[in-house]
Protein backbone atom coordinates (compact mmCIF):
# COMPACT_ATOMS: atom_id res chain seq x y z
CA UNK A 1 0.00 0.00 0.00
CA UNK A 2 1.65 2.94 -0.76
CA UNK A 3 1.66 6.52 1.43
CA UNK A 4 -1.74 7.67 2.10
CA UNK A 5 -2.18 11.54 0.41
CA UNK A 6 -3.08 14.58 1.84
CA UNK A 7 -3.85 18.02 0.11
CA UNK A 8 -1.82 21.35 1.44
CA UNK A 9 -3.19 24.29 -0.39
CA UNK A 10 -0.42 25.95 -1.51
CA UNK A 11 3.41 25.09 -1.25
CA UNK A 12 4.15 28.55 -0.19
CA UNK A 13 6.16 27.54 3.23
CA UNK A 14 8.48 25.82 0.93
CA UNK A 15 9.75 28.06 -1.56
CA UNK A 16 10.02 28.50 -4.85
CA UNK A 17 13.50 26.87 -5.21
CA UNK A 18 12.07 23.34 -4.00
CA UNK A 19 13.72 23.60 -0.30
CA UNK A 20 11.72 24.02 2.63
CA UNK A 21 11.92 28.15 2.77
CA UNK A 22 10.56 29.14 6.73
CA UNK A 23 10.18 25.28 7.85
CA UNK A 24 14.22 24.90 8.49
CA UNK A 25 13.52 21.80 10.46
CA UNK A 26 11.87 20.32 7.77
CA UNK A 27 9.00 20.38 8.78
CA UNK A 28 5.50 20.69 8.03
CA UNK A 29 2.04 21.20 10.37
CA UNK A 30 -1.14 19.77 8.41
CA UNK A 31 -4.09 20.98 10.52
CA UNK A 32 -7.76 21.96 9.67
CA UNK A 33 -9.76 19.66 7.95
CA UNK A 34 -6.83 17.47 6.56
CA UNK A 35 -5.14 17.69 9.66
CA UNK A 36 -8.57 16.37 11.34
CA UNK A 37 -8.74 13.61 8.94
CA UNK A 38 -5.27 12.33 9.47
CA UNK A 39 -5.17 12.46 13.35
CA UNK A 40 -9.26 11.42 14.04
CA UNK A 41 -10.39 9.25 11.10
CA UNK A 42 -7.06 8.02 9.93
CA UNK A 43 -5.33 7.50 13.46
CA UNK A 44 -2.16 7.80 11.88
CA UNK A 45 1.01 8.07 13.97
CA UNK A 46 4.44 8.57 14.28
CA UNK A 47 6.61 6.78 11.94
CA UNK A 48 3.70 6.08 8.98
CA UNK A 49 4.60 7.56 5.55
CA UNK A 50 2.70 10.84 4.02
CA UNK A 51 2.48 12.39 0.79
CA UNK A 52 1.77 15.93 0.62
CA UNK A 53 0.31 17.95 -2.48
CA UNK A 54 -1.49 20.46 -3.81
CA UNK A 55 -3.01 18.46 -6.47
CA UNK A 56 -1.69 19.96 -9.08
CA UNK A 57 1.58 17.85 -9.38
CA UNK A 58 3.48 19.37 -6.86
CA UNK A 59 4.11 17.02 -4.14
CA UNK A 60 6.32 16.20 -1.20
CA UNK A 61 6.90 12.47 0.65
CA UNK A 62 7.07 12.63 4.65
CA UNK A 63 6.71 10.96 7.52
CA UNK A 64 4.80 11.09 10.92
CA UNK A 65 6.98 13.11 13.58
CA UNK A 66 3.89 13.59 15.90
CA UNK A 67 -0.02 14.18 16.63
CA UNK A 68 -1.24 17.45 18.68
CA UNK A 69 -4.42 17.01 19.77
CA UNK A 70 -7.93 15.70 17.39
CA UNK A 71 -6.47 17.65 14.22
CA UNK A 72 -2.78 18.84 13.74
CA UNK A 73 -0.34 15.92 12.32
CA UNK A 74 3.29 16.89 12.33
CA UNK A 75 5.45 15.45 9.38
CA UNK A 76 8.84 15.54 8.51
CA UNK A 77 9.40 15.86 5.14
CA UNK A 78 11.81 14.16 3.27
CA UNK A 79 14.98 15.27 1.11
CA UNK A 80 14.99 16.40 -2.39
CA UNK A 81 11.94 19.33 -0.82
CA UNK A 82 8.89 20.14 -3.05
CA UNK A 83 8.53 17.57 -6.65
CA UNK A 84 6.74 17.81 -9.64
CA UNK A 85 5.21 15.60 -11.23
CA UNK A 86 4.61 16.07 -14.77
CA UNK A 87 1.49 16.09 -16.97
CA UNK A 88 0.66 12.92 -18.62
CA UNK A 89 -0.06 12.13 -22.19
CA UNK A 90 -1.46 11.78 -23.69
CA UNK A 91 -4.35 13.83 -21.99
CA UNK A 92 -7.18 12.55 -21.88
CA UNK A 93 -10.90 14.93 -20.96
CA UNK A 94 -13.97 13.30 -20.65
CA UNK A 95 -17.38 15.56 -21.76
CA UNK A 96 -19.93 13.91 -19.55
CA UNK A 97 -23.65 14.88 -20.20
CA UNK A 98 -25.10 15.65 -16.83
CA UNK A 99 -26.83 12.39 -15.03
CA UNK A 100 -29.55 11.69 -12.75
CA UNK A 101 -29.42 12.14 -8.91
CA UNK A 102 -26.03 11.24 -7.67
CA UNK A 103 -24.54 8.94 -10.58
CA UNK A 104 -22.47 12.71 -11.58
CA UNK A 105 -20.42 12.33 -8.51
CA UNK A 106 -20.20 8.33 -8.79
CA UNK A 107 -18.84 9.20 -12.67
CA UNK A 108 -16.10 11.35 -11.29
CA UNK A 109 -15.38 9.40 -8.68
CA UNK A 110 -14.50 6.72 -10.73
CA UNK A 111 -13.10 8.24 -13.67
CA UNK A 112 -10.56 9.89 -11.39
CA UNK A 113 -9.27 6.69 -9.80
CA UNK A 114 -9.38 5.39 -13.53
CA UNK A 115 -6.84 8.14 -13.91
CA UNK A 116 -8.52 10.95 -16.61
CA UNK A 117 -6.94 14.13 -16.45
CA UNK A 118 -9.76 16.68 -17.05
CA UNK A 119 -14.07 16.51 -16.61
CA UNK A 120 -16.24 18.52 -18.77
CA UNK A 121 -19.65 18.34 -17.49
CA UNK A 122 -22.43 18.96 -20.44
CA UNK A 123 -25.54 20.46 -20.57
CA UNK A 124 -27.16 17.77 -23.33
CA UNK A 125 -30.37 18.52 -24.98
CA UNK A 126 -31.46 15.67 -23.42
CA UNK A 127 -30.15 15.47 -20.00
CA UNK A 128 -33.38 15.93 -17.45
CA UNK A 129 -31.08 17.28 -15.08
CA UNK A 130 -30.02 21.05 -15.29
CA UNK A 131 -28.18 23.05 -13.29
CA UNK A 132 -29.30 26.39 -12.66
CA UNK A 133 -28.44 29.62 -10.41
CA UNK A 134 -27.40 28.53 -7.40
CA UNK A 135 -28.58 24.75 -7.19
CA UNK A 136 -25.76 24.34 -10.72
CA UNK A 137 -22.48 26.03 -8.85
CA UNK A 138 -23.87 23.58 -5.69
CA UNK A 139 -23.86 20.57 -8.09
CA UNK A 140 -20.63 21.73 -9.73
CA UNK A 141 -19.28 22.10 -6.22
CA UNK A 142 -19.80 18.47 -4.98
CA UNK A 143 -18.17 17.06 -8.59
CA UNK A 144 -15.19 18.94 -7.83
CA UNK A 145 -15.29 18.15 -3.95
CA UNK A 146 -15.51 14.03 -5.26
CA UNK A 147 -12.72 14.76 -7.59
CA UNK A 148 -10.22 15.78 -4.96
CA UNK A 149 -11.24 13.39 -2.52
CA UNK A 150 -10.96 10.61 -5.16
CA UNK A 151 -7.87 11.87 -6.19
CA UNK A 152 -6.19 11.31 -2.87
CA UNK A 153 -7.98 7.61 -2.13
CA UNK A 154 -5.92 6.63 -5.26
CA UNK A 155 -3.29 8.54 -4.35
CA UNK A 156 -2.73 11.10 -7.28
CA UNK A 157 -0.53 13.91 -6.76
CA UNK A 158 -2.44 15.82 -9.77
CA UNK A 159 -5.92 15.96 -9.72
CA UNK A 160 -8.27 15.79 -12.35
CA UNK A 161 -9.49 19.39 -13.44
CA UNK A 162 -13.53 19.62 -13.43
CA UNK A 163 -15.05 22.55 -15.61
CA UNK A 164 -17.57 24.69 -15.40
CA UNK A 165 -20.85 23.74 -17.39
CA UNK A 166 -20.62 23.79 -20.76
CA UNK A 167 -22.77 23.84 -24.09
CA UNK A 168 -23.10 21.95 -26.98
CA UNK A 169 -21.32 25.05 -29.10
CA UNK A 170 -18.82 25.37 -26.37
CA UNK A 171 -17.86 21.25 -26.40
CA UNK A 172 -17.69 21.36 -30.18
CA UNK A 173 -15.02 23.60 -30.12
CA UNK A 174 -13.19 21.75 -27.38
CA UNK A 175 -13.49 18.68 -30.03
CA UNK A 176 -12.34 20.91 -32.36
CA UNK A 177 -8.99 21.18 -31.41
CA UNK A 178 -8.51 17.98 -29.89
CA UNK A 179 -5.42 15.30 -31.56
CA UNK A 180 -8.52 12.79 -31.69
CA UNK A 181 -12.20 13.42 -30.34
CA UNK A 182 -14.89 10.35 -29.95
CA UNK A 183 -18.53 10.72 -29.21
CA UNK A 184 -19.81 7.15 -27.80
CA UNK A 185 -22.34 6.53 -29.97
CA UNK A 186 -23.76 3.03 -30.70
CA UNK A 187 -25.53 3.08 -33.79
CA UNK A 188 -23.26 3.20 -37.03
CA UNK A 189 -20.19 3.57 -35.52
CA UNK A 190 -16.95 2.17 -35.15
CA UNK A 191 -14.97 0.72 -32.18
CA UNK A 192 -13.73 2.95 -30.27
CA UNK A 193 -10.71 -0.27 -29.65
CA UNK A 194 -9.73 -0.03 -32.95
CA UNK A 195 -9.93 3.54 -33.55
CA UNK A 196 -5.97 5.23 -34.51
CA UNK A 197 -4.69 6.87 -31.84
CA UNK A 198 -1.94 9.54 -31.93
CA UNK A 199 0.88 8.78 -29.59
CA UNK A 200 0.64 12.11 -27.77
CA UNK A 201 -1.40 15.30 -27.64
CA UNK A 202 -5.07 15.62 -26.39
CA UNK A 203 -7.96 13.00 -26.64
CA UNK A 204 -11.49 14.01 -25.97
CA UNK A 205 -14.40 11.46 -25.22
CA UNK A 206 -18.10 12.58 -25.33
CA UNK A 207 -20.33 10.90 -22.76
CA UNK A 208 -24.24 11.68 -23.66
CA UNK A 209 -27.27 11.58 -21.31
CA UNK A 210 -29.46 8.39 -20.51
CA UNK A 211 -31.38 9.21 -23.76
CA UNK A 212 -28.63 9.37 -25.94
CA UNK A 213 -26.89 12.17 -28.25
CA UNK A 214 -28.99 13.84 -29.80
CA UNK A 215 -29.12 14.22 -33.80
CA UNK A 216 -28.23 17.68 -33.89
CA UNK A 217 -25.12 17.02 -31.45
CA UNK A 218 -23.89 14.69 -33.42
CA UNK A 219 -24.17 16.71 -36.62
CA UNK A 220 -22.22 19.71 -34.32
CA UNK A 221 -19.77 17.30 -33.40
CA UNK A 222 -18.37 15.61 -36.36
CA UNK A 223 -18.45 18.78 -38.08
CA UNK A 224 -16.13 19.21 -34.83
CA UNK A 225 -13.99 15.90 -35.74
CA UNK A 226 -15.44 13.78 -33.33
CA UNK A 227 -17.05 10.71 -34.78
CA UNK A 228 -19.12 8.03 -33.19
CA UNK A 229 -17.76 4.97 -31.50
CA UNK A 230 -18.64 2.30 -29.82
CA UNK A 231 -17.56 -0.05 -26.76
CA UNK A 232 -18.72 -3.30 -27.14
CA UNK A 233 -22.23 -4.79 -27.46
CA UNK A 234 -23.81 -4.14 -24.03
CA UNK A 235 -25.29 -0.46 -23.50
CA UNK A 236 -23.09 1.40 -20.28
CA UNK A 237 -24.76 3.57 -18.07
CA UNK A 238 -23.80 6.96 -18.72
CA UNK A 239 -22.07 7.21 -15.49
CA UNK A 240 -20.21 4.43 -16.10
CA UNK A 241 -19.54 4.59 -19.98
CA UNK A 242 -16.50 7.43 -19.47
CA UNK A 243 -14.65 5.02 -16.78
CA UNK A 244 -14.87 2.22 -19.28
CA UNK A 245 -13.43 4.52 -22.51
CA UNK A 246 -11.08 6.13 -20.80
CA UNK A 247 -9.41 2.91 -19.65
CA UNK A 248 -9.74 1.58 -22.79
CA UNK A 249 -7.61 4.76 -24.10
CA UNK A 250 -5.40 4.31 -20.67
CA UNK A 251 -4.46 0.64 -21.76
CA UNK A 252 -3.82 1.77 -25.24
CA UNK A 253 -1.49 4.63 -25.10
CA UNK A 254 0.85 2.83 -22.68
CA UNK A 255 -0.35 5.16 -19.96
CA UNK A 256 -1.18 1.38 -17.96
CA UNK A 257 1.92 0.23 -18.78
Amino acid sequence: MTAPVFVVEDFEDFGDSGDFGPAADGRYVLEGPEGRHAVSVKRLRAGEDVVLTDGSGRWAPGVVAATEGKDRLVVTLGEGGVREEPAESPRITVVQALPKGDRGELAVETMTETGVDAVVPWAAARCVTQWKGERGQKALGKWRATAREAGKQSRRVRFPEVAELATTKQVAALLAGADFAAVLHEEGSEPLATAELPAAGHLVLVVGPEGGVSPDELAAFAQAGAGPHRLGRSVLRTSTAGTAAAALLLGRTGRWS
